[in-house]
């Protein structure tokens, strides 16, 4: 990505609220959402304030979701290239309107800031939370949204052309429903040290695989996990924990993460395999994991949240759906799972609240 905009390149087209800004006025924006916004609008004035500092680094919080958050540092720029990559896997153009409705205390909602101000877009601010289409009437070319949000905006979502959905994952039953739907939904895969996604796949699409974005090099290690390669974020090559069926190096099928696998009676579980098939018939939050057990090594349990659902795994079509060694042993309720600050379920926090 050579002669690429800096960060200071401000696009001239870029529009907050209605109103056109240069890189010079962005320190007013800050210091006003900072003294006098709302929540969500203080986070993105300390955002604005990291990003017209002449510090060409910037520090971020990974999410915790799968250990101890920890600090990262990125070049301002690496996040630029991640918006202008964005910009062309997606078809986002010049001028379009997108929605703002994240946490920008995570780098989802910090990297929407960053593509419109590089890519030149119309962006409308709303709070994170509820249904976030039910603020105006507005028709928008681009957003991004975590499953929860989808679904509380669902009626409206047709005024959403192009749509990402990250942070979480979606359930059958949503990816299902969203099929009826106009907009083009994109299931994501990144994380924080990715600067958010490097791969989707288009949810009301024909494929079941997720397409890298341009330049990512895929391929895996010797457990079957996913390696990344982002010449245009840094020169490492990032190694994670999640299974993965390779197509080729553009392209995979998500299997589920290594840390999660549960070996019970000599039989290798992925529990978000089980999960995605259960997700039919389950409309509470819940997960699968693997418990301490004499006899099996580790027993496959299911965690629901809330009031634990009559007779859940008697049904003929869970039976006839899941595998002989994939129905769960127990089911367990609780009032609340443990969650990253972002929302992710903590799956070994929430299994300690049962003391099995």
């Amino acid at each position: 990505m050579d002669n690429q905009p800096t960060y200071k390149n401000i696009h001239n087209r870029f529009k907050l609220n209605g109103n056109h800004y240069r890189f010079k006025d962005l320190f007013e924006v800050a210091y006003s959402f900072i003294k006098e916004g709302e929540a969500h609008e203080r986070a993105i004035g300390d955002f604005l304030m990291d990003w017209i500092r002449p510090n060409p680094t910037i520090t971020l919080k990974t999410s915790g979701s799968t250990g101890t958050p920890k600090m990262i540092t990125y070049e301002k720029q690496a996040m630029v290239n991640s918006a202008l990559a964005t910009g062309n896997h997606f078809g986002v153009e010049i001028g379009d309107r997108a929605l703002h409705c994240l946490n920008a205390d995570f780098i989802a909602g910090k990297m929407m800031l960053v593509r419109a101000m590089i890519l030149g877009l119309e962006l409308d601010l709303i709070p994170p939370q509820g249904n976030v289409l039910a603020h105006n009437s507005i028709n928008y070319d681009f957003a991004a949204m975590v499953p929860l949000q989808v679904e509380q905006s669902f009626k409206e979502l047709n005024r959403v052309k192009t749509l990402l959905i990250g942070g979480a994952p979606s359930s059958t039953q949503l990816k299902e429903r969203l099929k009826e739907k106009t907009t083009r939904c994109f299931e994501t895969y990144g994380m924080t040290e990715t600067l958010t996604h490097i791969a989707s796949r288009q949810i009301n699409g024909v494929s079941n695989a997720f397409l890298s974005l341009p330049e990512v090099k895929l391929a895996t290690d010797d457990r079957g996990c996913l390696t990344i390669k982002v010449p245009y974020l840094f020169d490492d090559l990032i190694i994670t924990n999640d299974l993965v069926e390779l197509q080729n190096d553009q392209s995979f099928i998500l299997k589920g993460r290594i840390d999660n696998v549960i070996n019970s009676g000599g039989f290798k579980l992925l529990p978000e395999e089980i999960e995605q098939k259960l997700s039919r018939f389950i409309a509470l939050p819940f997960f699968v994991a693997g418990v301490e057990d004499q006899n099996l090594g580790q027993r496959l349990v299911l965690i629901v949240e809330g009031n634990l659902p009559d007779n859940l795994l008697e049904s003929s079509a869970v039976k006839e759906l899941l595998g002989k060694y994939e129905i769960p042993k127990n089911v367990y309720a609780v009032p609340a799972f443990a969650r990253t600050p972002n929302g992710k379920i903590q799956r070994k926090q929430t299994l300690a609240l049962l003391d099995l």
